[in-house]
Protein backbone atom coordinates (compact mmCIF):
# COMPACT_ATOMS: atom_id res chain seq x y z
CA UNK A 1 0.00 0.00 0.00
CA UNK A 2 1.05 3.37 -0.62
CA UNK A 3 1.80 5.44 1.94
CA UNK A 4 1.35 9.63 2.98
CA UNK A 5 3.81 11.51 5.19
CA UNK A 6 2.95 14.42 7.06
CA UNK A 7 6.04 16.29 7.85
CA UNK A 8 8.22 19.51 7.37
CA UNK A 9 8.82 20.00 3.85
CA UNK A 10 12.24 20.26 3.42
CA UNK A 11 11.69 23.96 1.52
CA UNK A 12 8.61 25.91 2.96
CA UNK A 13 9.41 29.04 1.47
CA UNK A 14 9.65 27.23 -2.13
CA UNK A 15 6.13 25.77 -1.89
CA UNK A 16 4.16 28.63 -0.09
CA UNK A 17 5.67 32.36 0.22
CA UNK A 18 4.74 32.65 3.92
CA UNK A 19 7.11 35.03 6.23
CA UNK A 20 9.70 33.21 8.06
CA UNK A 21 7.64 33.32 11.25
CA UNK A 22 4.88 30.98 9.51
CA UNK A 23 7.54 29.04 7.63
CA UNK A 24 9.23 28.24 11.67
CA UNK A 25 5.58 27.58 12.25
CA UNK A 26 5.23 25.13 9.94
CA UNK A 27 7.29 22.02 11.29
CA UNK A 28 5.63 18.75 12.23
CA UNK A 29 6.00 15.18 11.73
CA UNK A 30 3.60 12.40 12.00
CA UNK A 31 2.52 9.93 9.29
CA UNK A 32 -0.28 7.68 7.99
CA UNK A 33 -1.21 5.84 5.43
CA UNK A 34 -2.41 6.43 2.17
CA UNK A 35 -6.06 5.13 3.01
CA UNK A 36 -7.81 8.81 3.90
CA UNK A 37 -9.95 7.86 7.31
CA UNK A 38 -6.69 6.90 8.77
CA UNK A 39 -4.32 10.13 7.65
CA UNK A 40 -4.15 13.13 10.38
CA UNK A 41 -2.17 15.65 9.41
CA UNK A 42 -0.26 17.30 12.44
CA UNK A 43 -1.97 19.71 14.97
CA UNK A 44 -1.85 23.62 14.25
CA UNK A 45 0.64 24.54 17.12
CA UNK A 46 -0.23 26.69 20.23
CA UNK A 47 1.38 29.90 19.08
CA UNK A 48 -0.46 31.97 17.08
CA UNK A 49 0.94 31.90 13.39
CA UNK A 50 1.97 35.65 11.29
CA UNK A 51 -0.58 37.39 10.00
CA UNK A 52 -1.68 36.94 6.39
CA UNK A 53 0.66 33.40 6.89
CA UNK A 54 -1.71 31.36 9.25
CA UNK A 55 0.50 27.94 9.98
CA UNK A 56 -0.71 25.14 6.97
CA UNK A 57 -0.76 21.14 7.21
CA UNK A 58 1.51 19.52 5.65
CA UNK A 59 1.61 16.33 3.65
CA UNK A 60 4.18 14.44 1.70
CA UNK A 61 2.29 11.70 -0.55
CA UNK A 62 4.59 8.63 -1.67
CA UNK A 63 2.54 6.40 -4.18
CA UNK A 64 3.37 2.42 -4.87
CA UNK A 65 3.86 3.48 -7.95
CA UNK A 66 4.97 6.96 -10.18
CA UNK A 67 2.13 8.70 -11.30
CA UNK A 68 1.52 12.17 -13.38
CA UNK A 69 -0.15 13.68 -10.59
CA UNK A 70 0.34 17.28 -12.00
CA UNK A 71 -2.02 16.11 -15.15
CA UNK A 72 -4.38 14.76 -13.36
CA UNK A 73 -4.98 17.54 -11.24
CA UNK A 74 -4.38 20.22 -13.56
CA UNK A 75 -7.60 18.32 -15.40
CA UNK A 76 -9.63 19.47 -12.55
CA UNK A 77 -8.65 23.47 -13.93
CA UNK A 78 -11.84 25.73 -15.41
CA UNK A 79 -9.48 27.54 -17.73
CA UNK A 80 -6.79 29.50 -17.69
CA UNK A 81 -8.29 32.62 -15.21
CA UNK A 82 -9.80 29.85 -12.78
CA UNK A 83 -10.35 31.64 -9.63
CA UNK A 84 -10.33 28.35 -7.56
CA UNK A 85 -6.71 26.90 -9.22
CA UNK A 86 -3.17 28.44 -10.02
CA UNK A 87 0.09 27.38 -11.06
CA UNK A 88 2.85 29.26 -9.37
CA UNK A 89 6.36 27.82 -10.90
CA UNK A 90 6.13 24.01 -9.99
CA UNK A 91 3.30 24.36 -7.73
CA UNK A 92 -0.20 23.87 -8.24
CA UNK A 93 -2.96 25.66 -5.78
CA UNK A 94 -6.44 24.47 -5.36
CA UNK A 95 -8.93 26.11 -3.87
CA UNK A 96 -12.10 23.93 -2.90
CA UNK A 97 -14.42 23.76 -0.78
CA UNK A 98 -14.82 20.43 1.41
CA UNK A 99 -17.57 18.73 3.53
CA UNK A 100 -15.14 20.47 6.25
CA UNK A 101 -15.38 23.84 4.98
CA UNK A 102 -12.89 26.12 2.94
CA UNK A 103 -9.40 24.72 1.96
CA UNK A 104 -6.72 25.74 -0.02
CA UNK A 105 -4.08 23.19 -1.10
CA UNK A 106 -0.31 24.35 -2.27
CA UNK A 107 0.88 20.87 -4.33
CA UNK A 108 4.66 20.34 -5.63
CA UNK A 109 3.75 16.84 -7.36
CA UNK A 110 6.45 15.05 -8.45
CA UNK A 111 5.97 11.71 -10.24
CA UNK A 112 7.11 9.35 -7.50
CA UNK A 113 6.50 12.21 -4.32
CA UNK A 114 4.26 14.74 -3.93
CA UNK A 115 4.54 17.28 -1.08
CA UNK A 116 1.46 19.32 0.10
CA UNK A 117 0.17 21.78 2.32
CA UNK A 118 -3.33 22.64 3.33
CA UNK A 119 -4.95 26.38 4.80
CA UNK A 120 -8.51 26.40 6.05
CA UNK A 121 -11.03 24.56 8.01
CA UNK A 122 -11.37 22.03 5.36
CA UNK A 123 -7.43 21.41 5.08
CA UNK A 124 -7.40 17.84 7.39
CA UNK A 125 -10.05 16.69 4.71
CA UNK A 126 -7.93 18.12 1.68
CA UNK A 127 -4.94 16.71 2.58
CA UNK A 128 -6.51 13.10 3.69
CA UNK A 129 -8.29 13.23 0.07
CA UNK A 130 -4.84 14.11 -1.49
CA UNK A 131 -4.39 10.55 -3.25
CA UNK A 132 -7.36 10.38 -4.85
CA UNK A 133 -7.01 13.89 -6.44
CA UNK A 134 -3.47 12.83 -7.69
CA UNK A 135 -4.57 9.79 -9.21
CA UNK A 136 -3.68 7.62 -6.82
CA UNK A 137 -6.43 5.41 -6.27
CA UNK A 138 -6.70 4.73 -10.07
CA UNK A 139 -5.99 1.72 -11.28
CA UNK A 140 -5.77 0.45 -14.15
CA UNK A 141 -5.19 -3.28 -13.95
CA UNK A 142 -7.00 -4.94 -17.25
CA UNK A 143 -6.20 -2.03 -19.47
CA UNK A 144 -4.89 -3.34 -22.36
CA UNK A 145 -3.69 -0.38 -24.62
CA UNK A 146 -2.00 -2.73 -27.23
CA UNK A 147 -5.46 -3.20 -28.83
CA UNK A 148 -4.62 -0.14 -31.32
CA UNK A 149 -0.90 1.19 -31.97
CA UNK A 150 -1.44 4.59 -31.14
CA UNK A 151 -2.96 3.75 -27.84
CA UNK A 152 -0.05 0.97 -27.66
CA UNK A 153 2.82 3.85 -28.20
CA UNK A 154 1.09 6.40 -26.12
CA UNK A 155 0.42 4.60 -22.95
CA UNK A 156 4.56 3.10 -23.66
CA UNK A 157 5.13 6.84 -23.01
CA UNK A 158 2.91 7.56 -20.94
CA UNK A 159 2.48 4.70 -18.00
CA UNK A 160 2.17 7.05 -14.98
CA UNK A 161 -1.61 8.50 -16.53
CA UNK A 162 -4.12 8.38 -13.87
CA UNK A 163 -7.35 9.77 -13.70
CA UNK A 164 -7.68 11.84 -10.50
CA UNK A 165 -10.65 12.80 -8.50
CA UNK A 166 -12.10 15.33 -6.44
CA UNK A 167 -14.81 13.57 -4.55
CA UNK A 168 -17.11 16.80 -4.58
CA UNK A 169 -19.91 16.08 -6.03
CA UNK A 170 -21.96 19.23 -6.31
CA UNK A 171 -18.67 21.48 -7.32
CA UNK A 172 -18.56 18.99 -10.38
CA UNK A 173 -21.89 19.09 -11.36
CA UNK A 174 -22.60 22.58 -11.18
CA UNK A 175 -19.38 23.21 -13.36
CA UNK A 176 -20.82 21.30 -15.84
CA UNK A 177 -24.05 22.84 -16.45
CA UNK A 178 -22.68 25.76 -16.54
CA UNK A 179 -20.26 24.16 -19.76
CA UNK A 180 -23.66 23.00 -21.32
CA UNK A 181 -23.88 24.00 -25.03
CA UNK A 182 -21.90 26.66 -24.86
CA UNK A 183 -17.88 27.21 -26.11
CA UNK A 184 -15.17 26.34 -23.37
CA UNK A 185 -14.63 30.02 -23.49
CA UNK A 186 -18.28 31.29 -22.19
CA UNK A 187 -18.12 28.27 -19.73
CA UNK A 188 -15.16 29.47 -18.34
CA UNK A 189 -15.36 33.58 -18.61
CA UNK A 190 -19.03 32.14 -16.58
CA UNK A 191 -17.82 30.08 -13.84
CA UNK A 192 -14.80 32.27 -13.21
CA UNK A 193 -17.60 35.53 -13.19
CA UNK A 194 -19.81 33.39 -10.28
CA UNK A 195 -16.89 31.56 -8.12
CA UNK A 196 -15.67 35.00 -7.27
CA UNK A 197 -18.51 36.60 -6.57
CA UNK A 198 -20.62 34.35 -5.06
CA UNK A 199 -17.25 31.98 -3.69
CA UNK A 200 -15.65 32.16 -0.55
CA UNK A 201 -11.93 33.96 -0.73
CA UNK A 202 -9.73 30.97 -0.30
CA UNK A 203 -7.45 31.09 3.11
CA UNK A 204 -3.48 30.93 3.14
CA UNK A 205 -0.72 32.72 1.12
CA UNK A 206 -2.70 32.29 -2.60
CA UNK A 207 -0.17 33.59 -5.59
CA UNK A 208 -3.32 35.38 -6.52
CA UNK A 209 -6.81 36.01 -5.23
CA UNK A 210 -8.35 32.50 -5.37
CA UNK A 211 -11.75 31.58 -4.43
CA UNK A 212 -13.54 28.35 -3.79
CA UNK A 213 -17.06 27.63 -4.88
CA UNK A 214 -20.05 28.59 -3.29
CA UNK A 215 -21.88 26.13 -0.59
CA UNK A 216 -24.91 24.50 -1.98
CA UNK A 217 -26.85 26.78 -0.23
CA UNK A 218 -24.65 29.36 -2.22
CA UNK A 219 -25.54 28.01 -5.63
CA UNK A 220 -29.38 28.19 -4.75
CA UNK A 221 -29.15 31.68 -3.63
CA UNK A 222 -27.61 33.05 -6.74
CA UNK A 223 -29.80 35.60 -7.95
CA UNK A 224 -31.20 35.94 -11.66
CA UNK A 225 -29.69 38.80 -12.59
CA UNK A 226 -26.58 37.79 -11.43
CA UNK A 227 -26.74 34.11 -13.92
CA UNK A 228 -27.74 36.56 -16.47
CA UNK A 229 -24.64 38.86 -16.13
CA UNK A 230 -22.19 35.95 -15.89
CA UNK A 231 -24.02 35.00 -19.59
CA UNK A 232 -25.70 31.60 -17.98
CA UNK A 233 -28.72 30.67 -19.83
CA UNK A 234 -32.00 30.63 -17.82
CA UNK A 235 -32.25 26.58 -18.27
CA UNK A 236 -28.85 26.02 -17.11
CA UNK A 237 -29.54 28.69 -14.11
CA UNK A 238 -32.35 26.73 -13.55
CA UNK A 239 -31.34 23.71 -13.15
CA UNK A 240 -28.14 24.62 -10.55
CA UNK A 241 -30.45 26.25 -8.57
CA UNK A 242 -33.43 23.33 -9.10
CA UNK A 243 -30.86 20.52 -7.79
CA UNK A 244 -29.05 22.63 -5.39
CA UNK A 245 -32.94 22.47 -3.60
CA UNK A 246 -31.90 18.93 -3.22
CA UNK A 247 -28.15 19.21 -2.94
CA UNK A 248 -27.81 17.23 -0.12
CA UNK A 249 -29.90 14.56 -0.90
CA UNK A 250 -28.22 14.12 -5.01
CA UNK A 251 -24.85 14.01 -3.14
CA UNK A 252 -25.47 11.06 -0.91
CA UNK A 253 -27.35 9.05 -3.68
CA UNK A 254 -24.78 9.66 -6.05
CA UNK A 255 -22.71 8.47 -3.25
CA UNK A 256 -24.20 5.60 -2.62
CA UNK A 257 -24.55 4.90 -6.76
CA UNK A 258 -20.68 4.20 -6.64
CA UNK A 259 -20.07 4.60 -10.31
CA UNK A 260 -21.17 3.91 -14.12
CA UNK A 261 -24.26 3.87 -14.93
CA UNK A 262 -25.81 3.55 -11.99
CA UNK A 263 -24.62 7.25 -11.00
CA UNK A 264 -26.40 8.12 -14.39
CA UNK A 265 -29.74 6.74 -13.40
CA UNK A 266 -29.41 9.10 -10.26
CA UNK A 267 -28.67 12.54 -12.01
CA UNK A 268 -30.34 12.13 -15.30
CA UNK A 269 -33.38 11.83 -13.30
CA UNK A 270 -33.02 15.19 -12.43
CA UNK A 271 -34.22 17.76 -14.99
CA UNK A 272 -31.73 19.44 -17.16
CA UNK A 273 -29.02 16.60 -16.55
CA UNK A 274 -28.29 14.67 -19.48
CA UNK A 275 -25.99 12.10 -20.06
CA UNK A 276 -22.97 15.19 -21.47
CA UNK A 277 -23.41 16.38 -17.81
CA UNK A 278 -23.67 13.08 -15.93
CA UNK A 279 -20.34 11.77 -17.68
CA UNK A 280 -18.32 15.09 -16.81
CA UNK A 281 -19.60 14.76 -13.11
CA UNK A 282 -18.47 11.37 -13.56
CA UNK A 283 -15.07 12.02 -14.47
CA UNK A 284 -14.39 15.41 -12.56
CA UNK A 285 -15.98 14.07 -9.16
CA UNK A 286 -15.43 10.75 -9.51
CA UNK A 287 -12.29 9.92 -11.78
CA UNK A 288 -14.41 7.35 -13.32
CA UNK A 289 -11.89 5.65 -15.91
CA UNK A 290 -15.06 4.01 -18.33
CA UNK A 291 -16.90 7.66 -18.67
CA UNK A 292 -17.72 8.97 -21.68
CA UNK A 293 -18.78 12.66 -22.32
CA UNK A 294 -21.80 11.59 -25.23
CA UNK A 295 -22.91 14.35 -27.32
CA UNK A 296 -19.43 16.65 -26.70
CA UNK A 297 -19.14 18.75 -29.85
CA UNK A 298 -15.66 17.60 -30.49
CA UNK A 299 -14.77 14.39 -29.18
CA UNK A 300 -16.41 11.56 -30.99
CA UNK A 301 -14.50 13.80 -33.74
CA UNK A 302 -11.37 13.93 -32.14
CA UNK A 303 -11.83 9.98 -31.24
CA UNK A 304 -12.44 8.78 -34.46
CA UNK A 305 -9.84 11.02 -35.79
CA UNK A 306 -7.20 9.77 -33.97
CA UNK A 307 -8.58 6.03 -34.06
CA UNK A 308 -9.57 5.85 -37.40
CA UNK A 309 -8.00 9.05 -39.70
CA UNK A 310 -11.72 10.34 -40.19
CA UNK A 311 -14.42 11.94 -38.18
CA UNK A 312 -16.98 9.51 -36.53
CA UNK A 313 -20.54 10.37 -34.73
CA UNK A 314 -21.14 9.28 -31.26
CA UNK A 315 -22.57 6.10 -32.08
CA UNK A 316 -18.98 5.57 -34.02
CA UNK A 317 -17.39 6.48 -30.99
CA UNK A 318 -18.87 4.22 -28.43
CA UNK A 319 -17.93 1.38 -31.18
CA UNK A 320 -14.46 2.15 -31.32
CA UNK A 321 -13.82 2.40 -28.03
CA UNK A 322 -16.16 -0.81 -26.83
CA UNK A 323 -13.16 -3.03 -27.16
CA UNK A 324 -11.78 -0.99 -24.43
CA UNK A 325 -14.86 -1.10 -22.27
CA UNK A 326 -14.11 -0.08 -18.43
CA UNK A 327 -11.46 2.03 -19.52
CA UNK A 328 -13.09 4.53 -22.01
CA UNK A 329 -11.68 7.55 -20.21
CA UNK A 330 -8.61 6.22 -20.05
CA UNK A 331 -8.33 5.63 -23.61
CA UNK A 332 -9.48 9.34 -24.31
CA UNK A 333 -6.48 11.07 -22.05
CA UNK A 334 -4.44 9.41 -23.82
CA UNK A 335 -5.35 10.18 -27.00
CA UNK A 336 -5.37 13.55 -26.01
CA UNK A 337 -1.93 13.25 -24.72
CA UNK A 338 -0.71 11.86 -27.96
CA UNK A 339 -1.10 15.32 -29.13
CA UNK A 340 -3.04 14.36 -32.24
CA UNK A 341 -5.76 16.61 -33.25
CA UNK A 342 -8.41 16.70 -35.65
CA UNK A 343 -7.30 19.50 -38.42
CA UNK A 344 -9.64 22.47 -38.05
CA UNK A 345 -10.79 23.42 -41.05
CA UNK A 346 -13.28 26.52 -40.59
CA UNK A 347 -13.46 29.71 -38.46
CA UNK A 348 -13.97 29.18 -34.93
CA UNK A 349 -17.77 28.98 -33.29
CA UNK A 350 -18.39 33.11 -32.44
CA UNK A 351 -20.11 32.94 -28.74
CA UNK A 352 -23.54 34.73 -28.48
CA UNK A 353 -23.66 37.22 -26.12
CA UNK A 354 -27.61 37.89 -25.07
CA UNK A 355 -26.72 39.89 -22.18
CA UNK A 356 -27.65 43.59 -23.48
CA UNK A 357 -30.88 41.91 -24.81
Amino acid sequence: MSTVQAGRMPRTAALAPATAAAAAAARTTATATATPPAHTPAAAPAHTPAPGAARPLETEYRPRVPIDAARAIRYQRHGANDPAFAVDGSVLWRASRTPEGVATLAIRPDRSRIRAAAWGPGAEWALHQLPALCGGLDDPAGFDAGRHPLIAEVHRRHPDLRIGRTDLVFEALASAVIEQKVTGLQAFGAWRVLVTRFGERAPGPTPKAMFAPPSIDGWRHIPSWAWHRAGVEPPQARTIVETARRGASVVAAVTDAGAGEAVDRVLMSLRGIGIWTSAETRIRALGDPDAVSVADYHLAHEVGNALTGHRVDDDGMLELLEPWAGHRQRVIRLIYASGVREQRRGPRLHPEDHRDR
